[in-house]
């Protein structure tokens, strides 16, 4: 075996990886809860790969048998609807660890210097994701598919000049068809895949290269013994790896329940309209996409009159892309001295709370049709949501801190 490695290693440097990026890659000694996460949201890609190669044997990327062909993985393949239920529960699931990711950074700024490209690459992969949810979404051409397609596709026709150019060229048609189910697959299977590995892998070696985060925000490489080594980090393996399998266990019994027990998750995982065929001719009662698009849907939706000359439709696009671009900016929006919300002031972490509520409000908004209080309540969100961006040079300045620790506590 020795000697099968000394080959390797002089031909692929596999040992001097291992060394670098798990075995000799000091982690703060800290970690709590919120740092399950990343490790999970690796094992969710890997699940999402390995049950989308799968189902691409068996589907069919047309519209005349697109949904009879997941009919067919769900009915008579052996172990298909398994397959099928572990690839749509995953992709939601993939969501909610990413979700829970991005909060660990808002609790402990991990986005702050020097960790400014770890959180843009995170912000690209975020991206990439969504992307790649949407146009997995539409494959399997059920009813709300169909029409879910149809109403954010018909958004770009909102952008002046190039509106519906642009519609038709996204679709390939003049109408969804052949042509939008072929470049769609083409781009789900293969090209996003590729581009949101990549964007992974520049991640975590943007994150090696600097050093992780810890609930305290202290960088543990400014506290050395003699031999280089961090004082208050401990080698991620065996020590991560063992404390990550512990929540890889808790997770899969989790997502065993949800697959097993309850798939579509009482219709927010898989809609009840998305278990008939797409139908030109028959609209659903409700269009509304998958719950972990629905505070950005709730934000396109939240504008229902003009300003500035500007159409409502496209005040409510630029939001709703606004409302992920915005993201990007946040290591220099926060102008706070300190990193962890462990010695940030009330302030911020009030504030933090109100965004928090606010973003589960507009998730839950989207699912909902629009009327009533939901409509003037879409829009107090939306101002609170852009707010705490805005405003964040202004309060994280002036709020009141805490001493930080020269090193890492419990």
């Amino acid at each position: 075996m020795m000697s099968l490695m000394t080959w390797i290693d002089e031909r692929f440097p596999a040992s001097q990886l291992w060394r670098e990026h798990i075995s000799e890659y000091y982690a703060p000694k800290n970690f709590n809860f919120w740092y399950y996460f990343g490790s999970l949201a690796m094992l969710v890609l890997v699940n999402q790969l390995l049950t989308g190669i799968w189902l691409t044997m068996f589907y069919t990327p047309s519209a005349a048998e697109a949904f009879a062909s997941v009919e067919y993985i769900m009915r008579d393949v052996e172990w298909g609807w398994l397959i099928r239920y572990m690839h749509s529960t995953g992709a939601s699931f993939f969501f909610i660890v990413v979700y829970l990711h991005m909060m660990r950074a808002l609790l402990y700024g991990s986005y702050q210097k020097p960790r400014e490209l770890i959180w843009i690459f995170g912000c690209l992969i975020f991206l990439v994701l969504m992307a790649e949810a949407f146009m997995g979404y539409v494959l399997p051409w059920g009813n709300m598919s169909y029409w879910g397609a149809q109403v954010i596709i018909s958004l770009f026709g909102a952008i002046p000049v190039i509106g519906d150019t642009l519609v038709t060229w996204v679709k390939g048609d003049f109408v969804l068809g052949d042509a939008t189910l072929n470049r769609f697959f083409a781009l789900h299977v293969v090209a996003l895949p590729i581009v949101l590995l990549g964007l992974v892998v520049a991640h975590i070696m943007a994150l090696h290269h600097v050093g992780s985060n810890n609930p305290d925000g202290v960088d543990i490489k400014k506290n050395k013994d003699a031999n280089g080594i961090p004082k208050d980090g401990i080698p991620f393996h065996p020590y991560y790896t063992v404390k990550d399998l512990f929540g890889v266990g808790v997770f899969l019994i989790l997502f065993a329940g949800v697959i097993f027990f309850v798939p579509t998750f009482g219709g927010l995982f898989l809609e009840p309209p998305n278990f008939t065929p797409a139908d030109p001719l028959a609209t659903p009662d409700h269009i509304a996409p998958v719950w972990y698009f629905t505070p950005f849907y709730s934000i396109l939706r939240a504008i229902t009159f003009d300003m500035l000359w500007v159409p409502a439709k496209l005040w409510g696009v630029i939001l709703m892309f606004g409302a992920v671009g915005i993201l990007f900016f946040l290591p220099w929006l926060d102008r706070s001295p300190v990193r962890s919300i462990r010695y940030k002031g009330w302030l911020y972490k009030a504030i933090l709370a109100v965004f928090v509520a606010s973003f589960l409000l507009l998730g839950y908004l989207g699912t909902q049709p629009p009327g009533d209080w939901r409509g003037p309540a879409a829009l107090i969100g939306t101002i609170i949501y852009f707010a705490f961006f805005l405003l964040m040079p202004i309060y994280s300045r002036f709020d009141k801190t805490k001493p930080v620790p020269e090193r890492v506590t419990k």
